[in-house]
């Protein structure tokens, strides 16, 4: 596989033989909430002895429906991320979707991510660039891999070289994900490490009663597939309880399995990193 830029964001190196994860709940749900499972995936990671960062959503602005839950907002949102990276101690990503939110949310986020939906928004990706923090973009479901190479080119445009690019899947027909292998290892040609997005390639876009479904139980295929392809982190939505969960209950992880889960993609890693050599 190509050898990307490695990369050190918060202490969380990029690029190596490790494979960093990227994982927590999908949405902000409550403080208690949010705490409780940072400081539990920040445990097995530890346990794995796994690179990590803690991600949550504070406002999930593309739901499918009005009435959808959002998350608390940006100002109590990042007061909750704050109180994380410091009762915790773990690097926090969490998504930005306006060029004004930029500010506020580059004061406290380690990694500013932008959504698959918006990776294409010149203005959005621009000042996310611009901040200066590390900067995860996640592909759209509706864009080919090689054409990421130009949002690379607008993010390197402001002088930021910290970049993460993130596969999440493609949208195949008018509802279901597909996810091509080969968009890692094009991707991985911009010279960024590529992280696979293991739960939001799991969706059916659309297949709810106004929310997005999916099929968990493919997950683990997924990311033992792109791990044995060559990736270089993996993202995961993990929550307690997933079908309480109040954004993506179909496709988030259960906290109870992950480690058996990272286990595995660990095991798949050694492999492939001792291939290469």
């Amino acid at each position: 596989m190509p050898s990307p830029k490695q990369m050190n964001i918060a202490g969380v190196r990029f690029g190596t033989e490790a494979l960093p994860l990227i994982a927590g709940p999908c949405v902000i749900e409550s403080r208690d909430h949010a705490l409780q499972m940072a400081s539990a995936i920040a445990a097995i990671a530890r346990q794995l002895d796994l690179p990590y960062i803690f991600k949550t959503s504070f406002d999930k602005a593309n739901r499918t429906a009005l009435d959808s839950f959002r998350g608390p907002g940006l100002e109590d949102g990042l007061r909750i991320l704050a109180d994380i990276k410091n009762e915790v101690g773990v690097p926090v990503l969490t998504d930005v979707h306006l060029p004004e939110q930029v500010p506020a949310v580059a004061e406290v986020a380690d990694v500013l991510q932008i959504p698959a939906f918006l990776c294409r928004q010149t203005d959005l990706v621009v000042a996310v660039g611009q901040a200066g923090k590390a900067v995860n973009v996640k592909k759209g479901q509706f864009l080919a891999p090689y054409k990421m190479k130009h949002i690379v080119a607008k993010i390197e445009s402001t002088g930021n070289h910290q970049i993460l690019l993130t596969d999440r899947g493609t949208t195949f027909g008018y509802q279901d994900m597909v996810s091509d292998m080969r968009s890692i290892l094009i991707m991985q040609k911009t010279g960024y490490p590529v992280i696979f997005d293991a739960t939001h390639s799991a969706q059916i876009p659309g297949s709810g009663d106004g929310k997005t479904g999916g099929s968990r139980e493919f997950i683990p295929a997924l990311a033992r597939s792109a791990v044995a392809v060559g990736c270089d982190g993996i993202f995961m939505e993990v929550h307690d309880d997933p079908p309480k969960a109040k954004s993506d209950a179909a496709t988030q992880w259960p906290l109870d399995q992950l480690s058996p889960l990272l286990s595995d993609l660990l095991r798949i890693r050694e492999v492939v990193v001792n291939r290469e050599q």
